[in-house]
């Protein structure tokens, strides 16, 4: 992909990120408009769908998001696309227009070869532009069909392997499949690396897992959060370093009927310095419709989806805790930006949310800083690759 290539010698987004004002940015994010892409769409053949992640490329002006496809539909793989933010609309029914599909890679394992199905979790991606690598994480599984560890792992721009950093063996589940059981250990099914964020620095790597550990604290519920672990590598060496506790919110309304699905977790976050991050809170509950995301959606759902700043200052590093279960521990401090179910389209209705998964900055437009998201639509018909852009005034 020589579009991505040129990178390595051209403006990293670690250049653009030292540009932004964190008190600024806490007050003055808005509502620029969103596209959508239906579920039926095609791209080389695949199916367009599951985008976990988006990472703007400043020297192409393009994007890279992850699909969270087990090589069921298709191969592993990620996309390079261009958004044309002056076609997005604040509009209930917007359409497709300014989204194009301009690459397909498939990742590849460490022996070089597609993953086979069900055989790995993409979830997140970055791209470090100044060693030419794409960062990315593997959720792992932790179900009845069998245990997979996470993984944080590195690749070339053409989807090539180029190592993986090691992560704890605390994080690798092991003990029962619901991870209820005493003694078990590990990430929680489908609540593991979600995300990937580079410091502007270029040194650091960070990932965080969606919920807590089981051995440290159960996965949300309505009234009840997790505690989740933030936890970091060094880009040079690749060893792990400083680890935090980040304090997940419970889920914030029930599932129409008692004992359906209900959830709350990170899927991704986005560094602004060594310390400073934005962090995406998805909350979801069957049934728990909301006006917004009846309008463009046949399934009684409901999601809602926060941005929180985050700074590790003063926290406890956990580096090393097998468990934080009865230890005294200092979360990372958690402030809410902006919760987007507050965000209305021109016509005063509810902007519609599906379910929003990946963050990144964007180009600056009108000489304002942007923030774009994309959702995950478990490519149900029913759900929507939504794109929103956010401007920072």
């Amino acid at each position: 992909m020589k579009l991505i290539a040129r990178c390595a010698a051209l403006a990293s987004l670690s250049a653009a990120l030292s540009l932004v004002s964190l008190p600024a940015l806490a007050q003055t994010l808005n509502y620029l408009g969103q596209q959508i892409v239906p579920t039926s769409a095609v791209f080389r053949g695949v199916p367009v769908g599951g985008l976990s992640s988006i990472d703007y490329v400043p020297a192409t002006g393009r994007y890279l998001a992850i699909s969270d496809d087990r090589s069921d539909r298709g191969p592993a793989r990620f996309y390079e696309l261009a958004l044309d933010l002056s076609k997005f609309r604040r509009s209930a029914t917007p359409g497709d227009a300014g989204v194009s599909w301009v690459n397909m890679t498939t990742i590849l394992d460490l022996d070089g070869q597609p993953f086979g199905r069900n055989m790995v979790d993409p979830e997140s991606l970055r791209l470090d532009a100044r060693r030419n690598l794409i960062y990315w994480s593997n959720e792992g599984q932790r179900s009845s069909a069998g245990f997979q560890n996470p993984t944080v792992r590195r690749m070339t721009p053409d989807g090539k392997p180029a190592g993986e950093f090691p992560v704890p063996v605390y994080y690798h589940p092991s003990g029962s499949a619901g991870g209820l059981a005493a003694g078990d250990v590990g990430v929680y099914n489908n609540l593991a690396f979600e995300s990937i964020a580079l410091t502007p620095d270029g040194k650091t790597l960070w990932t965080m897992t969606e919920n807590g550990l089981a051995q440290d604290s159960l996965p949300t519920a309505v009234g009840r959060g997790s505690r989740a672990r933030m936890l970091s590598f060094d880009l040079d060496s690749g060893k792990a370093g400083a680890e935090y506790v980040y304090e997940v919110g419970p889920v914030p309304f029930p599932p129409a009927k008692a004992g359906d699905f209900a959830t709350n977790g990170v899927p991704d976050m986005l560094a602004l310095s060594d310390h400073e991050f934005i962090v995406i809170e998805r909350a979801y509950a069957v049934g728990a419709q909301t006006p917004g995301i009846a309008a463009l959606t046949k399934l009684p759902t409901s999601n809602t989806i926060k941005l929180f700043l985050v700074d590790t200052r003063g926290a406890t590093d956990v580096a090393g805790w097998t468990s934080i279960k009865g230890r005294e521990v200092t979360p990372v401090k958690r402030t809410l930006l902006m919760d987007l179910s507050s965000l209305k389209n021109d016509d005063g209705s509810i902007l519609a949310l599906d379910n929003i998964e990946g963050l990144t900055f964007g180009p600056v437009v009108n000489g304002k800083r942007t923030l774009i998201l994309v959702s995950d639509n478990n490519f149900n018909p029913a759900q929507f690759t939504q794109f929103v852009a956010l401007t920072i005034e």
